[in-house]
Formats: C-alpha cells, sequence, structure tokens
C-alpha cells in the first residue's frame, strides 16, 4: 500500500511542480457571425426548406471556404439564430469555428440537421436584441462583429428596430439584410431605412425565395471577404415592377409601413413580379 501512496505523492508533486493547468488560449478570427433567420407565420414549410438549405448549401461551396482562408486569421465563427415572436429566437446552430473546406461542410451538416424552431409575428428588433447577446457570448475573439439578418416581412411586434439597430451599431456591430420581397415587394426600403447600418452594411434583395440561395452565398462571400459587393454581384440584379416596390412617405415611421402592408395585402392578388436579386450597398454611417 505505501509504494502506492508514494507514487501518488510523487505525482501530485510533479503536477504542482508544472504550475496550474491553463485553458487553451482563444484563437482569433476574422469574423464573428450571427445568421438570423426569419421563421415568422408567414414563412410557410416550402419557404424554410429553401432558406435551410440555402444556408447549407452556401457553406458547401468551395469559394466560401477560399474566401475564409484568404483572412487574416484564416477562420471565422458562425451561429445560426431562428427568430419569429418576441419571445421566439432559439439558437438553432451554435457557434462554429469554420476554417477549412472540412468545418464549412460540417457547418452545413448543422444546419440541416436542425429544425424549425417556431412560427409567430415578426420581431426584427427582438431579434437583434437576440443576435446583439449572442455576439457577446462567442467563444472567440473576432476582428468584425456581423448579424445577417433575413426575413419576409416588416415588424409587427416588439422594440422599435431603428432604435435597436443604433443599438447594435454603436456597439461596433455591422448589421446587413437580406429582404425576401415574396409577400412583401417594397421591404427593401423598409430594411435599408430601420434594419441595416454599421460600417460597410450592405442590402442583398431576393424577389422570391427560390431565389434565397443565390443571394445568400453572394452575400456571405461578400461578408466574409469584408469587400463591399462585386460588380458581378450587382450584375445579377433584376428589376422588380414599381408599382410593388411602393413605400410610405419617408416620415411615415414604422407605422406607416404597417398601412402599406395592409394596402399591399388588398392588391397582391392581381400584380406578380419577376424573380430576381440584388446587392446594394449602404455607406458607414
Amino acid at each position: 500500500m505505501r509504494p502506492i501512496v508514494g507514487a501518488l505523492v510523487l505525482g501530485l508533486a510533479g503536477l504542482l511542480a508544472c504550475g496550474p493547468v491553463r485553458p487553451a488560449a482563444a484563437q482569433p478570427v476574422d469574423l464573428a457571425l450571427v445568421m438570423a433567420v426569419d421563421v415568422s407565420e408567414s414563412v410557410d414549410a416550402d419557404e424554410y426548406i429553401l432558406q435551410h438549405e440555402g444556408i447549407a448549401r452556401a457553406f458547401d461551396n468551395p469559394l466560401l471556404a477560399a474566401a475564409v482562408a484568404a483572412g487574416r486569421n484564416g477562420a471565422i465563427e458562425v451561429a445560426v439564430l431562428e427568430w419569429s415572436d418576441s419571445d421566439k429566437q432559439v439558437v438553432t446552430v451554435d457557434w462554429s469555428r469554420v476554417g477549412d473546406a472540412a468545418s464549412a461542410a460540417d457547418f452545413a451538416r448543422k444546419v440541416r440537421a436542425s429544425r424549425r424552431s417556431s412560427n409567430g409575428l415578426t420581431a426584427i428588433g427582438d431579434a437583434l436584441l437576440a443576435a446583439h447577446r449572442l455576439l457577446d457570448a462567442a467563444p472567440d475573439p473576432a476582428d468584425r462583429r456581423m448579424v445577417d439578418l433575413s426575413g419576409d416581412g416588416i415588424a409587427n411586434i416588439g422594440p422599435p428596430v431603428r432604435d435597436v439597430r443604433d443599438e447594435l451599431v454603436a456597439a461596433g456591430i455591422t448589421i446587413n439584410g437580406l429582404a425576401i420581397l415574396a409577400s412583401e415587394p417594397w421591404l427593401e426600403s423598409y430594411y435599408d431605412e430601420y434594419v441595416i447600418g454599421g460600417p460597410g452594411a450592405f442590402l442583398l434583395r431576393a424577389e422570391e425565395f427560390a431565389s434565397f440561395a443565390t443571394a445568400m452565398q453572394n452575400k456571405l462571400l461578400s461578408e466574409i471577404s469584408g469587400l463591399p459587393p462585386s460588380a458581378e454581384m450587382l450584375a445579377q440584379g433584376g428589376r422588380a415592377d414599381p408599382l410593388l416596390r411602393s413605400a410610405p412617405p419617408p416620415l411615415a415611421g414604422e407605422e406607416g409601413w404597417g398601412v402599406a402592408r395592409a394596402a399591399h395585402q388588398e392588391s397582391r392578388s392581381t400584380h406578380s413580379h419577376p424573380a430576381s436579386s440584388k446587392l446594394r450597398q449602404h455607406p458607414p454611417p
């Protein structure tokens, strides 16, 4: 028994001599990105799948892994946050470090394995607040912090979107938008005025859910590289019917958009719009 005790004492002494065990140092990344995805009740099951698969396909694309590898730190960290009602913001894919094709493909698998978390009203302000909290909890320090918010409707519940947007921008967070115009074709103007902000922020629009995958891929490539949308990306855009792109007067406030939505819903059965996508840069504040 004594030889065993002696061996244990010697082993403990050796550990103490080596000093305390420290956790591995955090490895910096080029970008911490929260992908905030609209799952409100206006997004049906097929449209949800198109969003879901669009994100996964973007991470499967070798161009994305190449863009990540070209960064100063050669890595990003990314999480997916689904949102709808004021109390419904769920992290469906937690923080994942992406640094090469294998880790990008692994993230794509996680996206495909996740399931829809909710449906409800459209609380964009609460979604941005949840994204802010998620960014504050990111495991590794990042050169840039960003929210990539996609959705198909204006906010109809929750805190004023512009106030929350300004709070995130003041904290050094850039908010980019992907406005899906399938049900509210003038949504691009609303996102431009109330949602996006921060250095180099930009807005991309997808005329319908079917064009989401291409739009998301282009958006991620621009976000990861830190470069403005390219001329080639801009050239992929189309033009929506001006009648459907109409928006309330600039001074109408957020309430005015609700009136515009009601008027649009009355008339949408008599109009249609083409499928396309477009990137439009928003200058730094």
